[in-house]
Protein backbone atom coordinates (compact mmCIF):
# COMPACT_ATOMS: atom_id res chain seq x y z
CA UNK A 1 0.00 0.00 0.00
CA UNK A 2 1.21 4.16 -0.98
CA UNK A 3 1.61 5.58 2.24
CA UNK A 4 1.05 9.18 3.22
CA UNK A 5 0.87 11.43 5.98
CA UNK A 6 -1.27 13.19 7.43
CA UNK A 7 -0.40 16.01 10.68
CA UNK A 8 -2.06 13.86 13.03
CA UNK A 9 -4.01 11.20 14.19
CA UNK A 10 -7.41 13.37 14.44
CA UNK A 11 -6.86 13.90 10.83
CA UNK A 12 -6.62 10.40 10.10
CA UNK A 13 -9.93 9.85 11.64
CA UNK A 14 -11.64 12.61 10.47
CA UNK A 15 -10.38 11.62 6.85
CA UNK A 16 -11.22 8.24 7.48
CA UNK A 17 -9.56 5.13 5.45
CA UNK A 18 -9.06 5.50 1.65
CA UNK A 19 -8.72 2.48 -0.43
CA UNK A 20 -5.01 1.34 -1.38
CA UNK A 21 -3.55 3.76 0.70
CA UNK A 22 -2.16 3.72 4.05
CA UNK A 23 -2.31 6.68 6.35
CA UNK A 24 0.34 7.29 9.00
CA UNK A 25 0.78 11.00 11.56
CA UNK A 26 3.64 13.10 10.71
CA UNK A 27 3.46 17.02 12.26
CA UNK A 28 6.33 17.66 10.67
CA UNK A 29 8.23 19.38 13.65
CA UNK A 30 11.02 16.37 13.04
CA UNK A 31 11.59 12.97 10.94
CA UNK A 32 8.79 10.73 10.43
CA UNK A 33 8.33 7.95 13.64
CA UNK A 34 8.26 5.12 11.06
CA UNK A 35 7.84 4.44 7.57
CA UNK A 36 10.26 7.36 6.47
CA UNK A 37 11.41 5.99 3.28
CA UNK A 38 8.03 5.06 2.22
CA UNK A 39 6.15 7.84 2.88
CA UNK A 40 4.65 8.90 -0.87
CA UNK A 41 2.19 11.67 -0.33
CA UNK A 42 2.25 14.19 2.42
CA UNK A 43 -0.51 16.69 3.88
CA UNK A 44 1.91 19.30 6.42
CA UNK A 45 -0.22 20.82 9.41
CA UNK A 46 -2.00 24.29 8.37
CA UNK A 47 0.00 26.49 10.40
CA UNK A 48 3.28 26.79 9.90
CA UNK A 49 3.82 24.76 6.65
CA UNK A 50 6.33 26.97 5.56
CA UNK A 51 8.34 26.17 8.74
CA UNK A 52 8.05 22.81 8.07
CA UNK A 53 8.62 21.66 4.78
CA UNK A 54 12.42 21.07 5.04
CA UNK A 55 11.53 18.19 7.24
CA UNK A 56 10.87 16.60 3.61
CA UNK A 57 14.60 16.05 3.79
CA UNK A 58 13.64 12.76 6.06
CA UNK A 59 10.76 11.22 4.18
CA UNK A 60 12.99 10.83 0.34
CA UNK A 61 10.31 9.55 -1.71
CA UNK A 62 7.81 11.61 -1.39
CA UNK A 63 6.25 12.83 -4.56
CA UNK A 64 3.67 15.09 -3.78
CA UNK A 65 2.39 17.85 -0.90
CA UNK A 66 -0.94 18.84 -0.51
CA UNK A 67 -1.16 22.08 1.55
CA UNK A 68 -4.07 23.18 3.92
CA UNK A 69 -3.55 26.75 2.53
CA UNK A 70 -4.24 28.28 -0.02
CA UNK A 71 -1.25 30.29 -0.13
CA UNK A 72 1.83 28.39 -1.07
CA UNK A 73 4.86 31.36 -1.98
CA UNK A 74 6.76 30.26 1.24
CA UNK A 75 6.67 25.94 0.72
CA UNK A 76 7.06 26.59 -3.12
CA UNK A 77 10.69 28.34 -2.49
CA UNK A 78 11.57 25.26 -0.41
CA UNK A 79 10.24 22.51 -2.14
CA UNK A 80 12.48 19.91 -3.06
CA UNK A 81 13.01 19.19 -7.16
CA UNK A 82 10.09 16.92 -8.39
CA UNK A 83 7.91 17.30 -6.06
CA UNK A 84 4.54 18.54 -6.72
CA UNK A 85 2.32 20.96 -4.73
CA UNK A 86 -1.21 21.57 -4.28
CA UNK A 87 -2.88 23.88 -2.40
CA UNK A 88 -6.30 24.33 -0.59
CA UNK A 89 -8.38 26.35 -3.08
CA UNK A 90 -11.35 26.35 -2.30
CA UNK A 91 -11.36 25.19 1.35
CA UNK A 92 -10.64 29.33 2.54
CA UNK A 93 -13.26 30.91 0.25
CA UNK A 94 -16.22 31.42 2.88
CA UNK A 95 -13.53 32.47 6.19
CA UNK A 96 -11.57 34.68 3.94
CA UNK A 97 -14.63 36.58 2.10
CA UNK A 98 -16.19 36.90 5.06
CA UNK A 99 -13.12 38.77 6.81
CA UNK A 100 -12.90 40.77 3.80
CA UNK A 101 -16.15 42.31 4.13
CA UNK A 102 -16.22 42.47 7.94
CA UNK A 103 -13.05 44.49 7.73
CA UNK A 104 -14.59 46.73 4.83
CA UNK A 105 -17.55 47.11 7.16
CA UNK A 106 -15.69 47.61 10.14
CA UNK A 107 -13.57 50.10 9.33
CA UNK A 108 -16.24 52.26 6.92
CA UNK A 109 -18.52 51.92 9.80
CA UNK A 110 -15.81 52.92 12.94
CA UNK A 111 -16.43 50.07 14.84
CA UNK A 112 -12.16 50.54 15.99
CA UNK A 113 -13.22 53.27 17.58
CA UNK A 114 -16.49 52.31 19.37
CA UNK A 115 -14.62 49.73 20.66
CA UNK A 116 -12.29 52.19 22.10
CA UNK A 117 -14.57 54.77 23.49
CA UNK A 118 -16.30 51.60 25.66
CA UNK A 119 -13.41 50.77 27.22
CA UNK A 120 -13.58 54.73 28.23
CA UNK A 121 -16.74 54.35 28.59
CA UNK A 122 -17.75 57.23 26.91
CA UNK A 123 -20.93 57.40 24.65
CA UNK A 124 -19.53 58.77 21.47
CA UNK A 125 -21.34 61.12 18.78
CA UNK A 126 -19.29 60.61 15.60
CA UNK A 127 -22.09 61.82 13.63
CA UNK A 128 -22.58 60.55 9.98
CA UNK A 129 -20.96 57.86 9.34
CA UNK A 130 -20.27 56.40 5.67
CA UNK A 131 -21.95 53.13 4.49
CA UNK A 132 -21.11 50.83 2.67
CA UNK A 133 -23.94 50.46 0.51
CA UNK A 134 -23.54 52.55 -2.47
CA UNK A 135 -19.72 52.25 -2.73
CA UNK A 136 -17.79 51.28 -5.90
CA UNK A 137 -15.64 48.20 -4.89
CA UNK A 138 -12.68 46.79 -6.83
CA UNK A 139 -12.28 43.59 -5.91
CA UNK A 140 -7.95 42.79 -7.37
CA UNK A 141 -8.32 38.82 -7.62
CA UNK A 142 -10.63 37.30 -9.32
CA UNK A 143 -10.35 33.73 -8.67
CA UNK A 144 -12.31 31.76 -5.91
CA UNK A 145 -11.81 33.59 -3.19
CA UNK A 146 -12.15 36.94 -4.82
CA UNK A 147 -15.49 35.63 -6.05
CA UNK A 148 -16.68 34.62 -3.00
CA UNK A 149 -16.06 38.49 -1.77
CA UNK A 150 -17.81 39.66 -4.64
CA UNK A 151 -21.05 37.26 -4.07
CA UNK A 152 -21.09 38.61 -0.59
CA UNK A 153 -20.72 41.93 -1.29
CA UNK A 154 -23.13 42.18 -3.64
CA UNK A 155 -25.83 42.37 -1.13
CA UNK A 156 -24.88 45.14 0.09
CA UNK A 157 -26.38 47.39 -2.45
CA UNK A 158 -22.58 48.20 -3.92
CA UNK A 159 -21.08 48.34 -7.50
CA UNK A 160 -18.14 45.63 -7.99
CA UNK A 161 -15.62 45.91 -10.60
CA UNK A 162 -13.67 42.46 -10.55
CA UNK A 163 -9.57 42.62 -11.79
CA UNK A 164 -7.03 40.21 -12.66
CA UNK A 165 -4.14 38.99 -14.55
CA UNK A 166 -5.44 39.29 -18.05
CA UNK A 167 -8.89 40.82 -19.26
CA UNK A 168 -11.34 37.95 -19.85
CA UNK A 169 -15.60 37.83 -20.22
CA UNK A 170 -17.35 37.66 -16.84
CA UNK A 171 -19.60 35.53 -15.20
CA UNK A 172 -22.81 35.26 -13.40
CA UNK A 173 -21.58 37.75 -10.88
CA UNK A 174 -20.06 40.34 -13.11
CA UNK A 175 -20.28 41.37 -16.29
CA UNK A 176 -16.80 41.50 -17.21
CA UNK A 177 -13.40 40.52 -16.19
CA UNK A 178 -10.96 43.61 -16.41
CA UNK A 179 -6.61 43.31 -16.63
CA UNK A 180 -4.33 44.90 -13.91
CA UNK A 181 -3.40 46.63 -16.99
CA UNK A 182 -6.47 49.02 -16.60
CA UNK A 183 -6.05 49.50 -12.87
CA UNK A 184 -4.63 52.87 -13.43
CA UNK A 185 -7.89 54.03 -15.36
CA UNK A 186 -9.89 51.89 -12.96
CA UNK A 187 -8.94 52.76 -9.13
CA UNK A 188 -9.76 56.65 -9.47
CA UNK A 189 -13.16 55.33 -9.56
CA UNK A 190 -13.41 53.29 -6.34
CA UNK A 191 -14.14 53.79 -2.98
CA UNK A 192 -13.07 50.44 -1.71
CA UNK A 193 -10.20 48.09 -3.19
CA UNK A 194 -10.07 44.34 -2.06
CA UNK A 195 -6.83 42.46 -2.45
CA UNK A 196 -6.66 38.79 -2.53
CA UNK A 197 -3.79 37.81 -5.31
CA UNK A 198 -1.20 35.16 -5.01
CA UNK A 199 1.88 36.25 -3.95
CA UNK A 200 4.44 35.76 -6.77
CA UNK A 201 6.91 38.48 -8.49
CA UNK A 202 4.03 40.02 -10.60
CA UNK A 203 2.49 41.39 -7.35
CA UNK A 204 4.84 41.55 -5.42
CA UNK A 205 5.03 45.14 -4.54
CA UNK A 206 1.76 45.73 -6.57
CA UNK A 207 -0.14 47.67 -3.84
CA UNK A 208 3.11 50.38 -4.54
CA UNK A 209 2.69 54.45 -4.23
CA UNK A 210 1.53 54.92 -7.53
CA UNK A 211 -1.17 52.37 -7.22
CA UNK A 212 -2.34 54.07 -3.94
CA UNK A 213 -1.78 57.61 -5.36
CA UNK A 214 -4.46 56.80 -7.98
CA UNK A 215 -6.86 55.47 -5.22
CA UNK A 216 -9.35 58.88 -4.43
CA UNK A 217 -9.17 60.75 -1.13
CA UNK A 218 -11.01 58.72 1.38
CA UNK A 219 -10.76 55.55 0.06
CA UNK A 220 -10.46 52.45 1.65
CA UNK A 221 -7.97 49.92 0.95
CA UNK A 222 -8.68 45.97 2.51
CA UNK A 223 -5.83 43.77 2.29
CA UNK A 224 -6.45 39.66 2.81
CA UNK A 225 -3.76 38.74 0.04
CA UNK A 226 -0.24 38.82 1.51
CA UNK A 227 2.11 41.22 3.09
CA UNK A 228 4.38 41.90 0.52
CA UNK A 229 1.96 42.49 -2.24
CA UNK A 230 1.44 46.25 -0.55
CA UNK A 231 4.29 48.62 0.00
CA UNK A 232 4.64 49.18 3.72
CA UNK A 233 6.12 52.42 3.31
CA UNK A 234 3.86 53.97 0.99
CA UNK A 235 0.76 52.90 2.80
CA UNK A 236 2.27 53.96 5.65
CA UNK A 237 2.18 57.54 4.22
CA UNK A 238 -0.82 57.69 2.84
CA UNK A 239 -2.66 56.71 6.14
CA UNK A 240 -0.19 58.85 8.32
CA UNK A 241 -1.76 61.51 6.54
CA UNK A 242 -5.19 60.80 6.64
CA UNK A 243 -5.90 60.41 3.02
CA UNK A 244 -6.77 56.77 2.62
CA UNK A 245 -7.87 54.15 5.07
CA UNK A 246 -7.00 50.25 5.57
CA UNK A 247 -7.59 47.59 6.87
CA UNK A 248 -5.15 44.67 6.75
CA UNK A 249 -4.99 40.63 7.47
CA UNK A 250 -1.65 40.30 6.26
CA UNK A 251 0.92 42.86 6.78
CA UNK A 252 4.87 43.35 5.94
CA UNK A 253 6.53 42.55 8.01
CA UNK A 254 4.35 39.72 9.61
CA UNK A 255 4.36 39.62 12.59
CA UNK A 256 3.96 42.96 13.00
CA UNK A 257 6.28 44.08 15.42
CA UNK A 258 5.29 45.87 18.82
CA UNK A 259 6.67 49.12 18.10
CA UNK A 260 5.92 49.05 14.38
CA UNK A 261 4.32 52.35 13.00
CA UNK A 262 1.28 50.73 11.10
CA UNK A 263 -0.09 50.02 14.85
CA UNK A 264 -1.20 53.65 15.72
CA UNK A 265 -1.41 54.86 12.13
CA UNK A 266 -4.73 56.53 11.86
CA UNK A 267 -6.84 54.67 9.71
CA UNK A 268 -5.67 51.98 9.94
CA UNK A 269 -7.70 47.95 11.77
CA UNK A 270 -5.42 45.03 11.73
CA UNK A 271 -6.51 41.69 12.40
CA UNK A 272 -3.54 39.17 13.05
CA UNK A 273 -3.87 36.99 9.37
CA UNK A 274 -6.63 35.03 10.64
CA UNK A 275 -8.85 35.11 7.03
CA UNK A 276 -8.96 31.09 6.62
CA UNK A 277 -8.77 30.47 10.57
CA UNK A 278 -12.44 29.68 11.34
CA UNK A 279 -14.99 27.29 12.06
CA UNK A 280 -15.32 26.42 8.27
CA UNK A 281 -11.97 25.38 7.79
CA UNK A 282 -11.61 21.75 9.43
CA UNK A 283 -14.63 20.40 7.46
CA UNK A 284 -13.94 21.64 4.05
CA UNK A 285 -10.18 20.91 5.09
CA UNK A 286 -11.31 17.25 5.02
CA UNK A 287 -13.49 17.01 2.04
CA UNK A 288 -10.55 18.70 0.01
CA UNK A 289 -8.18 15.97 1.51
CA UNK A 290 -10.20 13.09 1.36
CA UNK A 291 -11.15 13.92 -2.31
CA UNK A 292 -7.49 14.23 -3.39
CA UNK A 293 -6.04 11.07 -1.54
CA UNK A 294 -8.83 9.04 -3.84
CA UNK A 295 -7.85 10.86 -6.46
CA UNK A 296 -4.01 9.94 -5.78
CA UNK A 297 -4.73 6.89 -5.36
CA UNK A 298 -6.50 5.76 -8.49
CA UNK A 299 -4.45 7.60 -10.66
CA UNK A 300 -6.88 10.40 -11.58
CA UNK A 301 -5.80 13.77 -11.95
CA UNK A 302 -5.64 15.93 -8.85
CA UNK A 303 -7.07 19.66 -7.84
CA UNK A 304 -5.56 22.57 -6.86
CA UNK A 305 -2.00 21.94 -8.40
CA UNK A 306 0.21 25.00 -8.49
CA UNK A 307 3.38 22.78 -9.20
CA UNK A 308 3.61 19.79 -11.23
CA UNK A 309 6.95 18.78 -9.77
Amino acid sequence: MTVVSLPGQDWIDDVGPVEGLELVPWSMDGPPEDRADEIRFVVPPYMGAGKRIGALAHAPAVEFVQLLSAGYDDVLAQLPDGVGLANAGGVHDASTAELAVGLALASLRGIPGFVLAQREGRWTSPGLLPALADKRVLVLGYGSIGRAVVQRLLPFEVVVTAVASRKREGDDLVDTVHGVDELPALLPRHDVVVVIVPLSDATRGLVDAEFLAAMPDGALLVNVARGPVVDTDALLAETSSGRLLAALDVTDPEPLPPDHPLWTSPGVLISPHVGGATSAFRPRAVRLVRDQLEAYAAGQPLRNVVHPG
